[in-house]
């Protein structure tokens, strides 16, 4: 590492909001990274009978929630169905005129409210079923979707792609621009006027018209993500590369180095690239939350990732359409995606000043 990146630490760990900032999305990184993990509720498992829940603290079943499922299992049962609370437990009584096959008590078991927890007991003439249940209890912090879906693990899941394109994008956008930058501020000439020229022309291409190109050509996958954001993200710093670059072949290391019979690449890995460590690290600070939000900017056009992933971009999406019905839908992504913004923004102007400190 470079002088000048250690005294951009150095000034950032004087930052207050820089610090603050970078602990609020480490918060938010660990979340998403071992959330998942943690939570009762796979990603796409899907819960029938508490579709578009509101989000609570309380345990669910609800009596009401609790009644409707009754009501749903005897209709697939074709059976009288009711629960019946006695002093050794729940029991539901399942009746009919004619008599009752016992597969039927199957329907118990794929209910997502009620548990068999021993032997049905069976009437003489066959037509009363008792069935010794307990309610499940499940706890739905953020609600669910319009699926039956756990949203706050759906919601940490596209945390983690969310925060997985906009770090490694921006880390393709560096590679490319950084390399692509250096080079054509260091040879100049015609041949840096032909290279940032190329930049001038993919500038000019529409964003959108482009990424509709690839999904057209290669379907939707999250590979063509990285590639779309990739190819665009990487011309601003380039930019900023090349005007760095074109400052620091002039000093006077630079120029012994040439005098001593260094090679070209030496000059750039050892004495350029490593000095203007400042103003990248600024930026990358400034480009990953881009990134971010052009990964969900793409996802809320339907050109992201397909179900059953999804991304802050696609639940945004499902929550504006559902904004009347259910507005926690929209509330919670929206929210932790507003927060990641700002504190990857604020971040990145903290390295911004620090850079700038790290020059004066």
């Amino acid at each position: 590492m470079s002088a000048e990146s250690h005294t951009v630490w150095g000034a950032l760990r004087r930052d207050r909001g820089g610090i603050a900032s970078l602990a609020v999305l480490a918060l938010i990184a660990l979340a998403c990274l071992f959330g998942p993990m943690l939570s009762p509720h796979p990603y796409d498992r899907v819960f029938p009978d508490y579709v578009l829940t509101p989000a609570s603290l309380a345990a669910h079943p609800t009596p009401s929630e609790r009644d409707e499922s009754v009501v749903t299992l005897a209709m697939r049962m074709h059976a009288s169905v009711h629960l019946d609370m006695r002093s050794d437990g729940l029991v539901a009584v399942v009746t009919d005129d004619k008599p009752i096959d016992i597969r039927v008590l199957r329907a118990l078991g794929r209910s997502g409210v009620l548990q068999p927890v021993d032997a049905p007991a069976v009437a003489g003439d066959g037509r009363r079923l008792e069935q010794p249940v307990t309610l499940k209890s499940e706890h739905f912090l953020f609600g669910t979707d319009a699926n039956g879906r756990d949203l706050l693990t759906r919601v940490l899941i596209a945390g983690r792609l969310s925060l997985a394109v906009g770090v490694l994008a921006s880390a393709v956008a560096l590679g490319i621009g950084v390399v692509y930058g250096a080079i054509a501020g260091y040879l100049g000439g015609r041949t840096d006027a032909l290279m940032m020229r190329a930049v001038d022309i993919i500038y000019a291409l529409p964003f959108i018209f482009f990424v509709i190109v690839l999904v057209v050509l290669f379907g939707r996958t999250l590979v063509l993500i990285f590639v779309a954001i990739g190819a665009v993200e990487w011309l601003d710093m380039a930019r900023i590369v090349r005007g760095q670059t074109l400052s620091l072949k002039r000093r006077e290391y630079v120029l012994a180095a040439q005098a001593l019979g260094a090679s070209d690449r030496a000059i750039l890995t050892r004495h350029i690239v490593p000095n203007m460590s400042g103003p990248i690290i600024a930026y990358l600070g400034l480009l990953v939350p881009r990134v971010i939000l052009a990964e969900s900017f793409l996802s809320f056009l339907g050109l992201g990732v397909q179900e059953p992933l999804t991304s802050w971009g696609i639940l945004i999406a499902d929550g504006a359409r559902n904004v009347q019905s259910a507005l926690h839908l929209l509330v919670f992504p929206a929210l932790l995606l507003a927060i990641t913004l700002i504190a990857a923004t604020q971040l990145g102007e903290a390295l911004r000043r620090a850079a700038d400190a790290g020059r004066t």
